[in-house]
């Protein structure tokens, strides 16, 4: 009820006050408190009293850009086992914890980080607190949990990626064919060759490795005092030992483009041709992410954003068409991709892809399109911090991409700061024909 009301307030906003209106808002900084145990655990916590609910997140600095040589996918995998029995809890009992409470809990697994979370009443945070220090360091990592998450995983695979049309493509060329020396070209849900390959010992490694207090940061949001969720961190986190080994981290750097480069892809069950057009991203830290998330706005917004007005509605040669700054904290990715309508080619979707990138990068985009595309990303940033999942979610991500859980503080000054001709200057300068690899996709047998 409270986020529907916030997001029908900053549309009253738009509306009575003109399309400048929610450049102008301001919101009230959040006040995050942090510490660091002496075992290296960093816990990043914001006292939220307003409703008597909390959220607890835990990052780890692993991602799948940390999968071992040979086994692509192994991060993702072991998101999974998570879940699976410790020391001191059976399989499955973070679901017991959670969902029989009347609360959730999920994980998800990026290129530069894994996340777990949960969100339940707030009476309920101290054993949520001693379950996430237990499988941070008592997970079993036996036969029977490792070959039963495989075969998720590959499950999910062959959904995900063989069984749909543009899987192939969105699932693994994407990445493959963008990177050449990154560890990023290996696709997050790797490939069931090398999961078939990958054993117990593999993944125990791989724990150790990775899961251990000074990998982590601990979020917590919501109901609760703050002394008190101190005392219980230090009881069930403080109390884990610091490994004495060093972190693996990559060293990989993603060398610049010097030209264009073209593939051909095809699979069995494509309908329609497709055309994924990408160009290397600057990394997450750098003062160009405020423009080029306007720009995404600017042509991928919706319905009204540039390339389905052109593309889809106008030229009607694609179903879809879409633009995406996939920001990483190394070199991420830029890409435009569409999906031809029925007797439309893929040569057609390329250039009206590179016609509208012309056009944005030769004039400046105009007010109202700034503007709306600068409302729509404070309109998110506003709903982002009605709930404290949301909370938790943009520090996490402050936490993994900036490496500070206060940047959420400056996030909405620095896109009210961008300029048209900022948009303008990030266009031309990564929307180059050196910067840029053009893959096609269609019908035919599998390579």
């Amino acid at each position: 009820m409270r986020k529907s009301f916030v997001i029908f307030l900053a549309s009253a906003l738009v509306v009575a006050s003109g399309i400048s209106a929610l450049g102008q808002v301001k919101i009230t900084p959040l006040n995050i408190k942090e510490r660091t145990l002496a075992n290296g655990l960093k816990v990043v916590s914001l006292q939220d009293n307003s409703s008597p609910t909390v959220a607890i997140h835990v990052w780890y600095n692993v991602g799948s850009k940390d999968d071992p040589q040979g086994r692509s996918g192994f991060a993702h995998m072991f998101e999974h086992m998570m879940f699976k029995s410790t020391k001191n809890m059976p399989n499955e009992k973070m679901d017991r914890l959670t969902e029989d409470v009347g609360g959730f809990n999920n994980a998800s697994t990026w290129d530069d980080f894994t996340n777990y979370y949960e969100v339940v009443p707030s009476n309920h945070l101290e054993t949520l607190l001693w379950a996430e220090s237990d499988r941070m360091v008592n997970l079993n990592v036996d036969e029977a949990n490792f070959n039963s998450e495989r075969e998720v995983v590959k499950e999910e695979f062959r959904q995900r990626i063989l069984a749909n049309p543009y899987g192939m493509l969105f699932g693994q060329y994407l990445e493959k064919l963008s990177f050449t020396t990154h560890p990023y070209k290996r696709p997050g849900i790797g490939n069931l060759d090398e999961l078939n390959a990958a054993t117990p010992k593999d993944a125990n490694e791989f724990y150790k490795l990775f899961y251990r207090p000074d990998n982590a940061v601990l979020i917590v949001v919501g109901d609760f005092d703050q002394k008190q969720l101190d005392t219980w961190t230090d009881k069930y986190f403080g109390r884990l030992a610091k490994p004495t080994g060093s972190i693996p981290r990559v060293s990989a750097v993603e060398p610049e483009r010097i030209k264009e480069q073209r593939f051909n892809e095809t699979a069995p069950n494509v309908p329609f041709p497709a055309v994924a057009i990408t160009y290397l991203a600057p990394n997450s830290k750098s003062s160009d992410i405020p423009a080029l998330r306007i720009a995404e706005k600017i042509l991928s917004g919706g319905e009204s954003a540039r390339l389905y007005q052109s593309l889809v509605y106008k030229q009607q040669i694609a179903q879809q068409a879409s633009f995406n700054a996939d920001i990483r904290v190394d070199r991420g990715l830029l890409y435009l991709i569409a999906i031809a309508s029925e007797g439309k080619t893929g040569e057609a979707l390329e250039k009206s892809l590179l016609d509208e990138l012309k056009l944005i990068q030769d004039k400046p985009v105009s007010a109202g399109e700034l503007t709306k595309a600068k409302n729509q990303l404070i309109t998110e940033a506003i709903q982002a911090r009605e709930d404290n999942d949301g909370k938790a979610i943009i520090i996490e991500r402050a936490v993994a991409f900036e490496g500070d859980p206060n940047a959420v503080n400056t996030d909405i000054q620095e896109l009210q700061a961008v300029s048209a001709a900022d948009v303008q200057r990030v266009m031309k300068k990564y929307f180059t024909d050196t910067n840029r690899v053009v893959i096609h996709y269609r019908q035919g047998e599998q390579k």
